[in-house]
């Protein structure tokens, strides 16, 4: 693989002007810019962050959907040598003051009507409402406190630009670029410290191994706050010259229009995503011959699904990748060219300059084929946690190997499979059951259109499986029919008890399940019995 011709989200950004220019770089509705008018944009934003007081190193948040407006802000901060903290849009108020206080940010884009949805509200009565200095409406109303996005942009000053490019070239690929809050399914949030050499290096490699190329329309609807839809999206589309198409919320009905009227050639998104667009029963009606490449990441996928979205889709590439928070969202990766079966049953292997093994507990590497922790090492693990050196120390070994927490099994190619979350994982009397195993087996049932299974605790067994299903398009399932079926295709143990059906799976915006609503909604269930 080519090195990149750049260390840094400025230089990056510089690079994309001069090598892409007139190009369409980013379309949002009716508003449209070019790769050199997209820079203008962001050195304006720069330009006023600095004219409002930023010094390098200050962090600046954006809580707020995938808009163009997003995009200008948030790389606005990287040229004025600011760090970007993008804050989840799932967060309450309460979640969201919490990472505005832990790190620091004095600075706030928001918008006050997503979702019907004021997040400047949110904020009210919570220890962010003291620390903010400004709040900065990208979409919305600007109420009082507040300044609307425009007003903001006209602070740029034309004597401030030489100031602004002395900002952006005094930027080093070891400066911070991102602290990035983990999801905080599993308690409170932690945020990754990450660096720009690691992104922008991982990020080349990732478009290269994924085939995107100038003029590939890519719609974004994977979160900007998240490393999928900020570095994956944005930044990918700077490298390759691909016009970005924000997209605010996932709504299949909308993905599916968006497709032939933009014109749409990638399209990334968790396996739920394309799951859903198959299982839809005017998927016939819609036009998709545009599309060419498909992303998505680590759960598990019926072998059928890739073929599916090759043959009914139309998908020329399909990639399955691993990757997390705390390493810079990348890990391993599948190849293109792969069989049908390694793309869906694999999450690929070690990305170039990253290694990945699997351990026991005591952090013994296993042989191939037994299932264990992955660990991965490369340039991309972050410097660590913001202000938290003893998690850091339980999470990143002495020689720098990163605990993901995620069980996974290597075949001999060195591909990985990822069986479970290690706390997903349940124990039904006596025998480990990684719910991803039993999903992806009952997956293959034709009135399944997805499912998710949790462990609930079971006086006799310890723990039980309990599986909530989303029916396939137009079926009616029969619970008694599905658990015995479930009992021939594998092992006891493994079969859930219990089922519930139900119309959608709680997602977070990233597209990954709520683990822990389900818990809750099948002890809730359970209880009423």
């Amino acid at each position: 693989m080519e090195e990149a011709p750049w260390r840094t989200i400025p230089e990056l950004i510089e690079y994309s002007a001069t090598t892409y220019g007139n190009h369409q770089a980013l379309v949002d509705g009716e508003f449209q810019l070019s790769f050199t008018e997209l820079k203008d944009e962001i050195y304006k934003s720069a330009n006023a962050l600095i004219e409002t007081g930023l010094t390098p190193g200050d962090r600046i948040g954006i809580w707020a959907p995938n808009t163009w407006e997003w995009v200008i802000a948030a790389l606005g901060v990287h040229v004025a040598g600011g760090v970007l903290v993008p804050i989840n849009t799932r967060f309450k108020g309460k979640e969201a003051s919490y990472v505005i206080t832990k790190a620091d940010i004095s600075l706030l884009f928001t918008v006050t009507d997503f979702l019907e949805t004021n997040y400047v509200k949110l904020l009210e009565g919570t220890d962010a409402e003291t620390t903010l200095q400004e709040i900065i409406i990208l979409k919305g109303n600007a109420e009082k406190r507040t300044t609307s996005f425009n007003d903001f942009l006209r602070r740029a000053k034309e004597s401030r630009i030489p100031e602004v490019q002395t900002r952006a070239e005094g930027v080093s690929g070891e400066d911070l670029c991102h602290i990035m809050f983990t999801s905080g399914t599993t308690g409170a949030p932690k945020g990754a410290m990450l660096k720009h050499s690691a992104v922008v290096r991982g990020y080349n490699d990732w478009a290269d191994i994924i085939g995107l190329q100038a003029r590939d329309r890519y719609l974004i609807v994977n979160p900007f706050f998240h490393s999928f839809g900020l570095n994956a999206g944005i930044l990918a589309c700077l490298m390759k010259g691909a016009c970005m198409l924000p997209h605010p919320i996932f709504d299949v009905q909308q993905v599916m229009e968006r497709v032939p009227k933009d014109k749409i050639t990638m399209l990334p998104g968790p396996p739920a995503i394309y799951q859903t667009i198959l299982n839809h029963p005017d998927l016939e009606t819609f036009d998709m011959t545009t599309l060419r490449l498909a992303v998505t990441g680590a759960a598990a996928i019926p072998v059928e699904m890739i073929i599916q979205m090759r043959e009914r889709l139309g998908f020329e590439k399909i990639v399955t990748g691993y990757g997390l928070t705390e390493g810079s969202g990348l890990a391993t990766m599948c190849r293109h060219d792969d069989d049908p079966e390694t793309i869906a049953k694999t999450s690929g292997r070690a990305m170039p300059g990253m290694e990945i093994k699997i351990v026991d507990d005591n952090g013994t590497e296993l042989e191939r084929g037994q299932p264990g922790e992955i660990t991965v090492k490369g340039y991309n693990i972050m410097v660590g946690y913001l202000d938290d050196p003893s998690q850091t120390s339980e999470t990143i070994t002495e020689n720098g190997w990163l605990l993901t927490g995620d069980i996974g099994v290597m075949d001999n190619d060195g591909n990985i499979a990822i069986t479970d979350r290690k706390k997903d994982m349940y124990i039904n009397g006596g025998f480990n059951v990684y719910p991803a195993e039993v999903e992806s087996i009952m997956l293959q049932h034709p009135q399944i259109g997805q499912v998710s299974i949790v462990g609930v605790p079971d006086e006799r067994m310890g723990e039980v499986g309990f599986a909530f299903i989303v029916p396939a398009s137009g079926e009616t399932p029969n619970t008694d029919q599905i658990i015995e079926w479930c009992r021939q295709e594998m092992a006891n143990y493994k079969c859930p008890r219990e089922l519930a059906f139900i119309n959608n799976l709680p997602l977070n915006a990233s597209g990954k399940v709520l683990k822990y609503e389900l818990r809750d909604r099948a002890e809730e269930l359970k209880l009423k019995k």
